[in-house]
């Protein structure tokens, strides 16, 4: 598979100060190969975009362990005592936002859109510095778009032009993280001669390069 990359060349994509989506949701569909070798670049200054900040030891949880993110833009940090503890000793930025905004920004950012209307959290601190529009007597928040350089896709199986499926309810985040990076890394259990072309989510045009993760073979 002309797609399949290995180590080296997957950490020479990563950068100083990158974007990073990564799928994912408390780490079930999470590339976990993928955030290892980012965390072996010795790259820094990461924004992370996330369902969530993972766990100490588990997920995007180790990027920000090891103080390799200035930037999370994440639903909620709960599971991660360690990210709300450098949110508020202001060594890492957090940006909170209600998950189905989330999800509708990413899509958004993959669609080519300008933003997305959304009553979700007006009246709230979700609401400061975002821009009011009216429609049909209907005050909304403006949400803007979110991009990437680089999606890090999980949970996936391949066939060997590079289209994925996903297994179960690792589907999660990964397809419209996909569709919203300059650059996709999918992290996939297995490489199948043949996928049947009706249970593909995310068709191999998407997808830039592709990693068969440590633990699965």
């Amino acid at each position: 598979m002309h797609k399949r990359i290995d180590k080296e060349k997957f950490i020479s994509l990563i950068k100083d100060g990158m974007t990073l989506m990564v799928g994912g949701f408390l780490t079930n569909g999470t590339p976990e190969t993928l955030i290892d070798w980012t965390l072996e670049s010795s790259k820094s200054n990461l924004t992370i975009i996330c369902n969530d900040g993972g766990y100490p030891d588990k997920g995007v949880g180790k990027l920000i362990q090891a103080g390799r993110v200035s930037k999370l833009i994440a639903s909620h940090i709960g599971t991660n005592p360690t990210a709300g503890e450098l949110m508020q000793s202001n060594q890492m930025e957090v940006i909170l936002v209600p998950q189905g905004t989330l999800a509708e920004q990413i899509r958004a950012g993959g669609a080519g859109l300008g933003g997305i209307l959304t009553e979700t959290g007006k009246g709230t601190v979700v609401e400061l510095n975002k821009k009011l529009i009216e429609v049909k007597g209907i005050t909304y928040l403006l949400e803007e778009p979110l991009k990437a350089d680089i999606a890090l896709i999980g949970g996936a199986i391949t066939d060997k032009y590079g289209n994925l499926r996903y297994v179960a309810t690792t589907r999660n985040f990964n397809p419209i993280m996909a569709l919203a990076a300059t650059t996709v890394v999918a992290e996939v259990y297995e490489i199948k001669d043949f996928l049947d072309p009706e249970i593909i989510i995310t068709p191999h045009p998407l997808v830039d390069y592709i990693v068969v993760g440590e633990n699965h073979g």
